[in-house]
């Protein structure tokens, strides 16, 4: 690899009681590294109407919304509709036991990150709903991958605890973003689909512009129904963003401008408002645990745009 930059050290501690390492078996590089890397230093902005649906439908106003734009021309990805598919868009996994399916898997671009040794017919589910390119791995150590990991198909945000080797293989799928300190758990505080990024309060000024530019697309900072950890409490795709019922309408319309998808709100493992943590989502699909209901799965496939 190249030269690293020289860490720097965040400010926090935050409170991140679902991120809890455990040892498991070491993995091996299957693809060559590109080589870059770069370090990130880990501010706020406040932030209803809904109609019949759950969905909100006011429009962004700039005015005074502070969000930093990348610096890096961007694409949005282009939807695709399969005529007379047969393939389920979502369905339902217990991973090790837990139904919080979004802190173990991440959907980054075109792969979906997932702990290694998992059993063949939980990552056969996982493959044909959400039709990626699955990719074994963990964060120094730890199978919770999605509280560890965020990005589109430009880059990726990974906490400090990721390995050498983590951020090799890493490295092959984008540009990599190392974040440091207290405010390292980049599934939890960042929400990142191909049109823009939300980013926590927890994270500096300067950790979003090193983020919009590693992910190349506009970033905002906000929270969601008041709190901090965004990744835990929104899950979004290039067609939509499902998010914690007590957002706010003005939280709603800051995610609505940033990731340029209409927002809903619903929940998911029999009434948990926490999304992020219980559901993992591609363009073509979705996984929640075995105890989402059917009302919340019908959400789920509503405001990620699969029907």
């Amino acid at each position: 690899m190249g030269a690293r930059s020289q860490r720097r050290c965040l400010p926090g501690p935050i409170p991140n009681p679902e991120v809890k390492p455990f040892c498991v078996s070491p993995i091996t590089v299957v693809r060559e590294s590109t080589g870059k890397e770069v370090t990130v230093p880990l501010s706020f902005h406040p932030g209803s109407i809904l109609d019949p649906s759950g969905r909100f439908r006011p429009v962004l106003l700039h005015g005074d919304r502070p969000f930093l734009r990348s610096g890096n021309h961007h694409h949005v990805f282009e939807q695709t509709h399969t005529q007379g598919s047969c393939t389920m868009p979502i369905d339902t996994v217990d991973i090790f036991g837990s139904d919080q399916v979004g802190i173990h898997l991440a959907c980054v671009g075109r792969v979906v990150f997932h702990p290694p040794e998992m059993p063949k017919p939980i990552l056969e589910k996982i493959e044909q709903a959400l039709e990626l390119e699955l990719h074994p791995i963990s964060i120094g150590g730890s199978n919770l991958i999605g509280a560890l990991i965020c990005g589109n198909q430009r880059g990726i945000a990974v906490a400090d605890i990721a390995t050498e080797s983590d951020i090799d293989q890493l490295t092959a799928f984008g540009d990599v973003v190392v974040m440091e300190g207290g405010v390292n758990t980049a599934g939890n505080l960042l929400v990142a689909n191909e049109n823009g990024a939300v980013a926590s309060p927890s994270i500096p000024h300067d950790g979003l512009e090193i983020l919009a530019e590693v992910l190349g697309v506009d970033i905002v900072s906000t929270t969601v129904a008041g709190h901090d950890v965004v990744g835990s409490l929104a899950v979004a795709n290039d067609q939509g963003v499902l998010l914690h019922p007590d957002v706010t309408p003005d939280e709603a319309m800051l995610i609505e401008g940033i990731l340029g998808v209409p927002p809903m709100v619903g929940t998911v493992s029999f009434g948990s408002p926490y999304v992020g943590a219980g559901v993992c989502a591609s363009n073509t699909g979705a996984v929640s645990g075995t105890k989402t209901t059917g009302p919340e799965l019908n959400r789920i496939e509503d405001a990620l745009g699969f029907l």
